[in-house]
This record gives C-alpha cells, sequence and structure tokens, in this order.
C-alpha cells in the first residue's frame, strides 16, 4: 500500500535511537492522533530534521502515511520547543507521564478529539510554570473517560444535586450529596474541601484556569483521591508515574 504524503500539526515525545542513523519519535496530532515517526538519517551530524524532531517539539510536519504502523517524516514547517519542560527535570518528568497516559488510552492514529488540546494545553501551562501538580491532576480527571470509565462528577448519583455538600463512592462511581450519606455505606469521607477541588478540576475546561493557589495538604489529599481512583478503575503500571513519583 503506498504511503500518503500529508501535513499534521502536533508535539514529538519520546524519541528513541533506531538501526544505524535513523530515529523513532512518537508524535502526538490534532488529526491522527498519536502515532510512530521514522526519521531516516536522523542521526547523522548534518540531519536537517533531527532539531525539529527533539522531544518537545511542536509545530507542522509533512509525512508519508498509509495510517498505519510507522509513518515517515519528510519535512517540516513552522516548529517550537518547549524550552521549560525540556530543561526542567518535574516539568519534564510530569510531561512524560501525562504523555505516557494518553498514549496508553488509544490505539495508533486513532483520534483524540478534545483530549488533544486539553493535553497540548496541559503542557502549555506546565511549559509556562503553573502549578505542575494540580495540571496533572486535571488531565488524569479528564482522560478517566478516555478508559471507558466515566464517574460522575457532575451531581448526585441518587439525585440531580449538583451544589452543596458532596462525599465520593467507588463502589457507586459519583458523588453522593450529603442528604445520601446514609445511603452510601462505601462512600470515602472525604472533606469537603478535597471533594470541592476535585470536582472543580474534574469540571472546568482547562483553559479556564488562572493562577492556582492550593495548599499542598490540599493537593495531597487530592492526589491520594486520584490515585485510589486509578487503582481501583485501571490497571495502569506506567514506568513514568513511576519516575514522577521518584522526582517528587
Amino acid at each position: 500500500m503506498s504511503k500518503e504524503l500529508i501535513e499534521v500539526s502536533g508535539l514529538v515525545f519520546k524519541q528513541k535511537k533506531y538501526k544505524d542513523f535513523d530515529v523513532l519519535s512518537k508524535i502526538m496530532t490534532a488529526e491522527n492522533g498519536i502515532f510512530t515517526l521514522l526519521i531516516k538519517g536522523g542521526l547523522k551530524p548534518k540531519s536537517r530534521l533531527l532539531p525539529a524532531t527533539i522531544n518537545f517539539s511542536y509545530g507542522n510536519y509533512l509525512i508519508n502515511t498509509n495510517y498505519c504502523g510507522l509513518s515517515v517524516l519528510r519535512n517540516y514547517k513552522v516548529v517550537h520547543q518547549l524550552e521549560h519542560i525540556y530543561f526542567d527535570f518535574k516539568g519534564n518528568a510530569y510531561a512524560n507521564y501525562l504523555l505516557d497516559l494518553v498514549d496508553h488510552a488509544y490505539a495508533d492514529y486513532q483520534p483524540l478529539g478534545k483530549n488533544y488540546y486539553l493535553v497540548f494545553n496541559a503542557l502549555m501551562k506546565i511549559n509556562e510554570g503553573i502549578d505542575n501538580e494540580i495540571i496533572c491532576q486535571m488531565v488524569e480527571l479528564k482522560l478517566l473517560s478516555a478508559f471507558g470509565t466515566m464517574p460522575e462528577f457532575r451531581h448526585c448519583v441518587f439525585c440531580d444535586a449538583s451544589q452543596g455538600i458532596f462525599d465520593f463512592s467507588l463502589q457507586l462511581g459519583g458523588i453522593v450529596c450529603k442528604n445520601h450519606f446514609g445511603s452510601a455505606n462505601t462512600r470515602m469521607c472525604l472533606d469537603a474541601k478535597t471533594m470541592g477541588l476535585i470536582r472543580t478540576l474534574a469540571l472546568i475546561d482547562i483553559q479556564q484556569l488562572g493562577q492556582i493557589n492550593i495548599s499542598d495538604n490540599l493537593k495531597q489529599q487530592s492526589r491520594k483521591f486520584i490515585d485510589i481512583l486509578y487503582g481501583q478503575y485501571l490497571d495502569l503500571h506506567l514506568k513514568t508515574k513511576k519516575y514522577l513519583k521518584e522526582v517528587l
């Protein structure tokens, strides 16, 4: 099957050597999801393609593809780099984890839809120095649906209540309002501030996120909740997650 020459916009990550002088890079694209690019001769000293495929580079790329297996990078247009993420080891660890997470949620070439913009905007905010942990938690909560898991954060699982004091039930898969605490024997007994933060991160658009001033203790509580949620609903053991825990 002959490969089609197309232009894609996307962000490059997870680069590794392939054969003697070639390079393989993952790319997350708006049009065609995540797939692997072959950069022929990328390791040769005078390669004109390698600078445009350094990890956390983003822009427009011309590729040959048949929408399965390896695609081949032919050229690029305007390319930029997320320099803060590239040089900051904590930002780098968060970015690699989020990209690994979305990579595991989708098959190769499967369109990411709104989650492309979610992850791309998250990386932009991390690159700007905005709270890495809160950005990460927001993406984790929103990506659950990509794994086929959709906890209910908008309203009580027993009624339509969307305001007030809430808790969360893993067994029921969503929030429980104060009026129904007695009906949910398996609720997690989260405090109101933690539940409020979790709902906010799960429900607001990432582009609405402004300056962040959240205590470390509150972030730790929401982190514990998300880790429990992922452990309960998903069977993921990502090396990037393990590394992220090590560097924090």
